[in-house]
């Protein structure tokens, strides 16, 4: 037999390897996650609920769903083994950074660029008020009023 006949076949099996290789590996992480669980712990399962570890059996983990709601979930149905503060920050929205000291970015540049109209340290009750009207200095002069004193928004105009 020739060497070339072979190779299609040697590619074959190594490639069937690898694969089988890499699904056996990510087994026995999610396995060895799966371990690490104790009561107390928040956890991920795979539909994607939320849930905090309250009894650990061989094969299934009573989780508690909301307070006094509690139900039993196989172990291969944890998704996810999460850590204190993550669990917090999706399930309670407690969040961390808060207490970081991480500058602020506004949503448009505008703001990094113009001097700011308001003083943003007064209170809401301090603040100037916008009026949003038209400015009369923009307004064309001339004989573009109604004769009979009404404008277009007043009742009685036509």
């Amino acid at each position: 037999m020739n060497l070339v006949t072979l190779l299609p076949f040697i590619v074959l099996i190594g490639a069937m390897f690898l694969m089988t290789r890499s699904a056996k590996k990510k087994q026995q992480a999610a396995a060895q996650m799966r371990d690490h669980m104790t009561p107390g712990t928040g956890v991920r399962t795979i539909g994607g609920m939320y849930a905090t570890v309250k009894e650990i059996g061989d094969d299934t983990v009573t989780l508690e769903l909301a307070p006094g709601v509690h139900a039993i979930f196989a172990k291969n149905s944890i998704g996810a083994v999460l850590e204190d503060a993550e669990y917090n920050r999706i399930v309670h929205g407690i969040d961390d950074a808060e207490a970081t000291d991480t500058p602020v970015v506004p949503d448009d540049a505008s703001s990094l660029t113009e001097d700011p109209k308001a003083d943003l340290t007064k209170d809401e009750d301090e603040a100037p008020k916008l009026d949003l009207g038209k400015k009369d200095e923009d307004a064309p002069k001339g004989d573009d009023e109604p004769k009979d004193g009404k404008s277009d928004g007043e009742a009685g105009a036509k």
